[in-house]
């Protein structure tokens, strides 16, 4: 591969709005237009999640931004997308999935070092407003040690 670095899309708002319980990496089909637009970057996790149907896991919702020269051949930008799993992690994630208050949602997306499509997807249960907050202010209460670490330096 080229010196160049490739993008990596993340989902931030998964970190706020979720707790994290289990992830994995999964690989994901495309189309080469959405690739090309991959490596420029133009890519969006933000409101995605995967759901299970007839034993396959799918991406709803990623929006990966039409490739500039990409013309008659261009893609749907929000379309679903096939995501590649073992079939033991694809029942796994579907008996959790189905508990009360679990879901499964992606958290970034990058380039492997040969070069194909990962989606790192994470088992995710939905944090209530008081974790939000308790989130935000323990971020702030890092972020001020760090602050004053770096004073007594």
């Amino acid at each position: 591969m080229s010196g160049k670095r490739t993008p990596e899309i993340k989902n931030k708002k998964a970190f706020y709005d979720y707790e994290i319980l289990e992830k994995y990496e999964a690989g994901i089909e495309l189309k080469g237009t959405e690739v090309k637009s991959l490596r420029e970057g133009k890519a969006n996790l933000r409101d995605s999640f995967v759901r299970i149907e007839n034993d396959e896991a799918y991406l709803f919702n990623a929006y990966i931004a039409p490739y500039t020269h990409g013309n008659l051949f261009n893609h749907e930008p929000t379309r679903r997308r096939k995501l590649l799993l073992h079939k033991r992690e694809i029942k796994r994630l579907m008996g959790k999935s189905q508990e009360k208050g679990l879901t499964i949602i992606p958290l970034r997306m990058y380039f492997n070092r040969r070069g194909r499509v990962k989606v790192e997807i994470a088992l995710a249960k939905g944090k209530k407003l008081y974790d939000k907050r308790e989130t935000i202010k323990r971020r702030e209460q890092e972020r001020e040690a760090q602050k004053a670490l770096k004073y007594w330096r």
